[in-house]
């Protein structure tokens, strides 16, 4: 059964799951691009969320990160206002083109995993389920149906010859 989904066969249900994955990502970078965009009542809602509410009361964002929004992300908030946009328009560039797409997914899951800690939910458990199978069942084949096709021999040629080691193959491989 795991050799259907390892294989060129499989990489038609990779590429479904990359192109409904990818549209997401672009959509919400698109519109912060296009719309502006800034994160500081996004951070600063996290950075309450920190706080117990009343005696005993959990917090929503655990402590420590809520000190790094304090301390790190709300000083560098231009950063933050320009990296978000961008790096959910391109992880969704990226997924519907097929192109590094594993690098992409692992860069989306990097996203929804602080946008989780922060304390929202929205899509974000459903993407990450989806990066986290592309990556674990997918694996090389997630890009196989896409630029990775030949993205990723060239590459693997490159380091080969920048380390010395020998060439790669031209099919992507897991």
């Amino acid at each position: 059964m795991t050799e259907f989904f390892k294989g060129p066969k499989g990489s038609w249900i990779w590429l479904v799951i990359r192109l409904y994955v990818g549209y997401q990502w672009l959509h919400a970078g698109w519109g912060k691009l296009t719309g502006g965009f800034d994160a500081s009542g996004f951070i600063k809602g996290a950075i309450a969320k920190s706080v117990p509410a009343s005696e005993g009361a959990k917090p929503v964002v655990q402590a420590w990160w809520g000190a790094f929004l304090e301390n790190f992300a709300l000083p560098n908030i231009g950063l933050f206002n320009f990296l978000v946009p961008i790096g959910e328009f391109l992880v969704g560039l990226a997924l519907i083109l097929g192109f590094a797409t594993i690098f992409a997914a692992t860069m989306g899951m990097v996203m929804n995993f602080s946008f989780l800690m922060s304390g929202t939910i929205s899509s974000n458990p459903n993407l990450l389920a989806l990066e986290f199978v592309l990556i674990a069942l997918g694996g090389a084949y997630a890009g196989y149906l896409g630029v990775d096709y030949w993205f990723r021999p060239a590459f693997r040629s490159a380091i080969a010859r920048l380390t010395g080691g020998e060439g790669a193959t031209a099919k992507a491989s897991a």
